[in-house]
């Protein structure tokens, strides 16, 4: 079978924005917006306290995010809902109204599309909320609702609000405010399925599924991907697996997932033994212990035959996600005031995001240098332009534009050349256009000898960072300052 994914994956940027924390339309656009108690912006952010971003803020922003250079924006979910991060759906066909409601929506899609940026949004299948209609019945009307067989009810008398009491029916990791439905009935099969195709039919470019390792009736995500790719070949089904996710990534379900497999590697060898343990062990995606250099080669080596090539290209990249603490954070950065050295592991570590294969996505506040621990604290309002990181933001700056310069870095062949010590050398190859990206994540100057494949011809100018070289026919002498990266092309 000939594994077929989105061409456009291969070349975006991505975006993820947390919609109650990015950004706020000024003036408020609803009458709703002006009245809600809300959090103040810039207070560290609390487990259920709103701060009222919205999809008005994020038209507002448009500009903002294509200077950057993003052509597509992951929104985690935006259905009505009845907590800040809307994983628990109320309703799956309605924009929460406090985001600005469906007309607001698709105003936004419209201006996205207008710019060539894409738009894929959070689908959150497994489970539901104590407030979806469906399970709402069920509370009302106990045994007699009709509803019954669309969750796991296991006894009698359900206690969906009081702890004390057993919950009597299951919710996701225990959770009694999130009811999981039974993917075994087709009814609920058949509600989801058209969930999916209804936002897509209305333009959306994609999904990215939820706990979607939790779902294992039969033929589930199979028949979910015909469904989707008929109305549109070119949607991005993009799975949240945190680990080896070869059953899914066969060409028949997802067309990636978010790649913590990369994530936890790179973390591990930028940051390593600077990592805050405490921001890193739950949920463990491996960025601890340390790596050196070859241990890192190893990590990537080992990912990189995992997968087809097909769906290599399509696998969403990351460092941060608002389920895990920021790196800025995880790297000795403190609360609000980093350090140099989680400055240098934050900028390392974004170098070897632009530069692999797959699409690199941008936890919202990254690239102007936002700390956050976990969760809720990696969940803050985006900061003012006076407390941006620039150099943060100009390292983000450079290497997306060169991404989109170079298409070695989008499609290219991906070869590690030397992996000593804490020096990883590797090349991008497409065609004419090579480039060789040289990270020296150690503490001291690092001078090194590469031995350069014969197909590789010698690269002369420095177009990321900075390092002397020369070349000797088919060696690489390379002198790479501490703590630091560079890209010859």
């Amino acid at each position: 079978m000939e594994i077929q994914t989105p061409d456009w994956v291969k070349h975006a940027v991505f975006y993820q924005i947390f919609p109650d924390r990015f950004a706020k339309g000024n003036p408020p656009h609803s009458q709703v917006a002006k009245t809600l108690p809300l959090e103040p912006w810039d207070a560290l952010p609390t487990l259920q306290g709103y701060k009222g971003g919205d999809l008005w803020g994020v038209m507002e922003k448009l500009d903002y995010l294509q200077d950057l250079g993003v052509n597509a924006i992951y929104f985690t979910p935006i259905f009505q809902s009845a907590s800040n991060h809307r994983y628990h759906t109320h309703d799956y066909y309605q924009i929460d109204p406090v985001l600005g409601g469906n007309g607001t929506f698709m105003k936004l899609l419209e201006k996205c599309h207008q710019r060539e940026m894409k738009v894929v949004l959070d689908g959150v299948f497994n489970h539901a909320s104590r407030g979806f209609f469906f399970f709402h019945d069920i509370l009302e009307n106990g045994p007699y609702s009709p509803w019954l067989d669309w969750f796991k009810i296991e006894r009698w008398p359900l206690s969906a609000y009081d702890g004390d009491k057993p919950a009597n029916y299951v919710g996701w990791e225990g959770n009694r405010a999130l009811p999981e439905f039974n993917h075994d009935n087709p009814d609920v099969r058949e509600y989801i399925m058209q969930v999916a195709e209804y936002w897509i039919k209305l333009g959306v470019d994609g999904w990215r599924l939820d706990v979607a390792y939790e779902i294992e009736a039969p033929g589930f995500w199979q028949e979910f991907r015909d469904r989707i790719k008929a109305i549109n070949p070119d949607a991005y089904i993009v799975g949240e697996v945190w680990v080896d996710s070869r059953q899914w990534l066969d060409g028949t379900q997802f067309d990636g997932v978010m790649n913590y497999l990369f994530t936890g590697p790179t973390i591990a060898f930028t940051a390593g033994d600077r990592v805050i343990r405490d921001y890193v062990e739950q949920p463990s995606y491996e960025p601890y212990p340390p790596l050196d250099a070859p241990g890192y080669a190893a990590k990537i080596e080992h990912l990189l035959q995992l997968y087809p090539w097909e769906i290599q290209l399509t696998q969403l990249n990351l460092l941060a996600s608002h389920d895990t603490a920021r790196l800025l954070s995880i790297a000795e950065g403190g609360k609000n005031d980093p350090s140099a050295e989680a400055i240098e592991s934050v900028k390392l570590a974004t170098l070897l995001l632009f530069t692999f294969l797959g699409a690199p996505s941008i936890y919202y506040g990254d690239e102007v240098g936002l700390p956050g621990a976990l969760d809720p604290d990696s969940r803050r309002g985006f900061p003012l332009e006076s407390q941006w990181n620039p150099e943060i933001l100009d390292c983000h700056r450079q290497l997306i534009a060169l991404r989109h310069n170079r298409p070695a870095l989008r499609t290219g062949s991906y070869q590690v050349l030397f992996a000593k010590g804490m020096t990883y050398v590797f090349a991008r190859q497409l065609e004419a256009d090579e480039l060789i990206i040289a990270v020296n994540a150690g503490t001291t100057t690092a001078q090194v000898q590469v031995e350069v494949p014969p197909e590789l011809s010698p690269r002369h100018q420095i177009v990321y960072g900075d390092a002397s070289f020369t070349w000797n026919q088919n060696h690489l002498a390379i002198d790479l300052p501490p703590r630091t990266g560079c890209i010859l092309g």
